[in-house]
């Protein structure tokens, strides 16, 4: 390639890289317009479900599905434990 025609690639080139940086800072900026717009609308969301009662019922649901995570996972130790002292008893000489 010739000086010339390096020259002209390198000024595309630069002329390209401005043009996506602007893209880039453009798409940036409208990223985080529509993060606030989102953070704002599940703000406004969570007030009008707060005002209906539809958060307490929701709740209340959870916490009942905890307790039951909790007694599952109790059961399932007991099975284990149970499990490992047959082992253990079926042990010859033990």
């Amino acid at each position: 390639m010739d000086a010339k025609n390096s020259a002209n690639m390198f000024k595309h080139l630069e002329k390209q890289s401005e043009v996506l940086m602007e893209s880039y800072r453009a798409m940036s900026h409208e990223l985080h317009r529509l993060q606030v717009e989102e953070e704002m609308l599940m703000q406004k969301l969570y007030e009008v479900m707060s005002a209906e009662g539809l958060l307490k019922k929701k709740d209340k649901q959870k916490d009942s599905r905890h307790v039951d995570m909790k007694e599952k996972d109790k059961d399932s130790d007991d099975e284990e434990n149970l499990s490992s002292e047959e082992e253990f008893s079926a042990a010859p000489g033990l």
